[in-house]
């Protein structure tokens, strides 16, 4: 039975305005996302009140409420009892947590407003796919003049180009997670001209965000990026026959920037070679070989700080500062620590523990079994909703485990992930997927 019947469209149109803002917000900033997230809580609450609440909770939803308990426990834990000299005096555990609350909040009204109908996707569709051309665009601008439109300059010496985020190399980053959902919009939303021009309009949008994340100069997003349009093409019935000619072209157009260009061809022989030296140290067992690369050392640096709270974890964001302890640190090396072991999961061990890992793995399977598994594999009513696929994919691509990663419980990341779950089991509860009970 459906929740509310005579629902003002003007309460939907501004919920979707809100939530169609929100890839700019990541454009402009952490502080925008948080007002933006702010706002969405704020009028979400004023509209519908304690309702937001009073669904059926489901095992997942329950989960995830765990998991946002455990990371206050650890939090307050850590600060009143976890004694190591020197350092609960600037560790401020349990305000973090407390504050962390904010995406629980969010996963819950997004799924709440999805499931009912109460918002609409339309806006937020169409706002991805024209911010993720904006930012591709703008990196192309950069590429040629040296700077963006907004007058921002190339850093370094242009191996990397960051377009509209100044400082921060992240434009890569951004074009993975929000241009999927331009392949999308014709599709679902326009069907009546879709035949006449996605054929057209999908090529072209591809060629952009290809080139927009090579010139970025990031590879994991563009290997990720490469990696969900493979998923689709190949799952998709519709879009296998588009298959080889989109391998065609990220081979030719891949092929041109590595032979002409050669802040590309630097930065990916460079990847090359850190993988083979990973690789090689991997498998010799010396991960503190001063030949090393920054990343494998990050990556190693998590195990002892994991050992000093292995159970429930140091903390959210407390990694940066228990990994200074550790035991059998070796104080004169050039590598010490960083702000965090730049992998979701390792982190996730190190600031909430096995307890944490265990439930958040668990929160993971439950979600990818309920919507990849149901879309593709079983005969479900999930097999016909083409709205979900975009999020499905970018949800594998945004939990897969062997990458590099930014800080899990960091605003952008937290806000991205959190807000592609309350959608998905949004659009599941909507179409009766998840079972009520439990």
């Amino acid at each position: 039975m459906h929740f509310f019947s005579n629902h003002s469209n003007s309460k939907i149109n501004f919920l979707s305005i809100l939530l169609s803002l929100m890839p700019i917000s990541f454009i402009a900033g952490n502080m925008i996302i948080n007002i933006n997230i702010i706002f969405i809580l704020l009028v979400s609450l004023f509209f519908y009140g304690k309702k937001i609440f009073q669904f059926n909770y489901l095992l997942l939803d329950k989960l995830i409420i765990i998991y946002f308990l455990l990371i206050i426990f650890t939090g307050f834990y850590n600060y009143y009892f976890f004694d190591l000299e020197n350092v609960n005096s600037y560790i401020i555990s349990p305000t973090k947590s407390l504050l962390f609350l904010k995406y629980l909040i969010l996963y819950l009204i997004i799924r709440f407003l999805v499931s009912n109908g109460l918002i609409s996707l339309k806006l937020f569709f169409i706002s991805c796919a024209l911010s993720s051309v904006f930012v591709s665009l703008d990196i192309f601008y950069q590429f040629y003049n040296g700077k963006d439109i907004f007058g921002l300059e190339t850093i370094g010496i242009g191996r990397k180009l960051s377009g509209p985020f100044g400082d921060e190399l992240i434009a890569g980053s951004f074009i993975q997670r929000f241009s999927l959902f331009a392949f999308f919009v014709f599709p679902i939303f326009f069907s009546k001209y879709s035949n006449k021009i996605s054929k057209f309009l999908i090529p072209i949008l591809f060629v952009i965000f290809l080139l927009g994340i090579i010139l970025s100069g990031n590879r994991m997003p563009m290997i990720l990026f490469i990696f969900s349009i493979f998923l689709i093409l190949l799952l998709q019935k519709q879009t296998r026959k588009f298959f080889i000619p989109f391998i065609i072209i990220f081979c030719v157009i891949f092929s041109i920037l590595f032979n002409f260009n050669v802040e590309v061809r630097t930065n990916f022989k460079n990847l090359n070679k850190q993988l083979t030296t990973m690789s090689t140290l991997i498998l010799s067992g010396d991960y503190n070989n001063y030949n090393n690369t920054s990343y494998l050392r990050e990556f190693s640096s998590f195990y002892e700080t994991w050992l000093m709270n292995k159970y429930i974890g140091g903390g959210i964001k407390n990694f940066r500062f228990y990994c200074h302890h550790r035991p059998k640190i070796e104080k004169n090396a050039k590598f010490i620590c960083n702000m965090h072991p730049h992998n979701y999961y390792l982190e996730i061990l190190t600031e909430t523990g096995i307890v944490g890992f265990g439930l958040i793995s668990i929160i993971f399977l439950i979600l990818l079994y309920k919507t990849f598994y149901k879309k593709y594999f079983t005969n479900t009513s999930i097999k016909d909703n083409n709205l979900i696929i975009p999020f499905i994919f970018l949800f594998i691509v945004e939990i897969f485990p062997i990458k590099s990663t930014g800080s899990f419980f960091t605003t952008g990341n937290s806000t991205y992930l959190f807000l592609i779950m309350g959608i998905l089991v949004g659009l599941l509860s909507k179409d009766n997927i998840l079972k009520k009970k439990g």
